[in-house]
């Protein structure tokens, strides 16, 4: 017959049962008790009898089973999805210029600068914007007139150039000499005052709106996205790999192949 030890405190019972050699059959350090209850040897009768609602749960000398390993990683399985965060901060930039399909309505040489022409350009707006182009030693003034569709940059300071306040910039492409300079062309069926984008057909709907151009300066939005500005080997407006376009076509320049834009 095994006896029973029983310690007692703090509400915590420990009970240990041993044979007659000796030997611990099993032990409970989680077994509840009543208070006054104290037996052992030939009073083990009363020990069971007050512990009857008790059992002994766990064996001291048998360790807990280790917790399993992991599985191994299979290698067939596709990798993590990469972070959602595609963003481009050249092209973010250039989402916050105001760049317009413009009409020439009419241009003339300025009166106090040899190098200059001043156009009045239609951008969708009220009242045509005056503008001022350093184009007089590259573009025949007679070729600005007919070519009459352009593309302006519309959210700049205005700036006074020799007694005219010019309201943008008429975008252009030069090759790295700056000796052949060609007005950028937007696609035909394009609206005048239509704003202009980078990237595919369906992104025009999601187009921010533009920054102010008090912005524009402080930030230096232009001096950032123009040196990123090309044409490829087709004569496409590009900014890395992203089209130029309205929702009529893309943006080109007539002749002028992986050209800078200004």
């Amino acid at each position: 017959m095994a006896a029973a030890n029983v310690l007692k405190g703090g509400g915590v019972l420990l009970v240990s049962c041993r044979n007659h050699a000796g030997n611990v059959l099993s032990t409970s350090s989680s077994v509840p008790f009543r208070t006054g209850v104290k037996t052992e040897g030939s009073k083990r009768g009363m020990f069971w009898r007050h512990l009857s609602f008790c059992a002994v749960t766990t064996s001291s000398s048998t360790p807990a089973p280790p917790a399993p390993p992991p599985p191994p990683a299979d290698a067939s399985s596709p990798p993590p999805p990469l972070s959602s965060d595609d963003s481009d901060p050249i092209k973010d930039a250039a989402s916050m210029l105001d760049i317009r399909v413009g009409l020439v309505l009419k241009a003339w040489r300025h009166e106090e600068a040899d190098s200059l022409y001043v156009e009045e350009v239609d951008v969708g707006e009220p009242e045509p914007r005056i503008i001022c182009s350093g184009l007089v030693k590259y573009v025949p003034l007679d070729h600005l007139q007919v070519q009459n569709y352009l593309v302006v940059l519309a959210n700049l300071k205005p700036r006074n150039m020799r007694g005219v306040k010019s309201c943008g910039m008429l975008m252009a492409a030069s090759d790295a000499s700056h000796e052949n300079v060609e007005l950028l062309v937007p696609p035909e069926g394009s609206i005048p005052g239509e704003r202009i984008w980078f990237g595919s057909e369906d992104e025009k709907q999601s187009q921010p709106a533009a920054a102010s151009p008090n912005q524009v300066q402080k930030k230096k939005i232009w001096e950032l996205v123009q040196p990123h500005l090309k044409t490829d080997a087709s004569g496409i407006v590009v900014l890395g790999v992203h089209l130029m376009r309205t929702s009529a076509g893309v943006v080109v320049s007539r002749s002028l192949k992986n050209a800078n834009i200004s």
